[in-house]
């Protein structure tokens, strides 16, 4: 008899909690309407191919407003605000995990990481920020009649390019996603097997 591909291994650590595993797929829903509706909006050949330009704005303005609710909502979560505190702290082996990344070095004990790497640390760090600054520009370019023409003429600007980077950067970290099934398992189902965290996260102490 087969088991299921995302059934917990035998030998498994909880690495998720449900809060953690509910905020990041409604943000990353949020996010990817948001990326998706910004294509159709910019890309001519989607726009013709879509219609509907009022619908896609008014979707890609409340998905974007909606952007910060999971995370604000999963802070009632123990779990969550644990895992965040994981993510704010970065220590002499994270430097030693970068250096090492940047070598492309992937021998045994070159890049020691906790609960999350340093490449994941400044990934969470940066889409925070960049979140933050998209929904800043977006607020100023919707209620037009609230401020300068200047300020939206520079916000328009930053929120344009931003968001570009931002689809850059998500394509990345889906990609790394698909790279590591085990990693996608941990947040689909909140377990991995205890050989991956020993490999991969050898200073997480669960």
């Amino acid at each position: 008899m087969s088991l299921r591909a995302d059934a917990p291994p035998a030998t498994s650590l909880r690495r998720f909690g449900r809060a953690t595993r509910w905020v990041h797929r409604t943000t990353a829903a949020l996010m990817l309407t948001c990326v998706a509706t910004a294509a159709c909006l910019y890309v001519p050949q989607l726009a013709e191919l879509v219609g509907r330009r009022e619908l896609m704005v008014r979707i890609h303005e409340w998905a974007g407003l909606a952007l910060p609710v999971p995370l604000l909502a999963g802070l009632a979560s123990r779990a969550l605000r644990a895992d965040l505190g994981h993510l704010n702290r970065f220590g002499p082996h994270d430097r030693r995990w970068l250096r090492a990344a940047r070598r492309r070095d992937r021998s045994p004990g070159a890049r020691p990481a906790a609960k999350f790497n340093a490449g994941q640390k400044i990934y969470a760090a940066w889409i925070a920020g960049a979140t933050l600054v998209m929904l800043g520009t977006g607020l100023l370019m919707w209620f037009t009649h609230l401020t300068p023409l200047m300020w939206r003429t520079s916000a328009t600007f930053v929120h344009d390019w931003l968001a570009l980077t931002i689809g850059i950067v998500l394509a990345g970290h889906i990609g790394m996603a698909l790279a590591d099934p085990e990693a996608r398992r941990g947040m689909r189902t909140g377990s991995v097997s205890r050989e991956w965290a020993e490999r991969e996260h050898p200073l997480w102490r669960p």
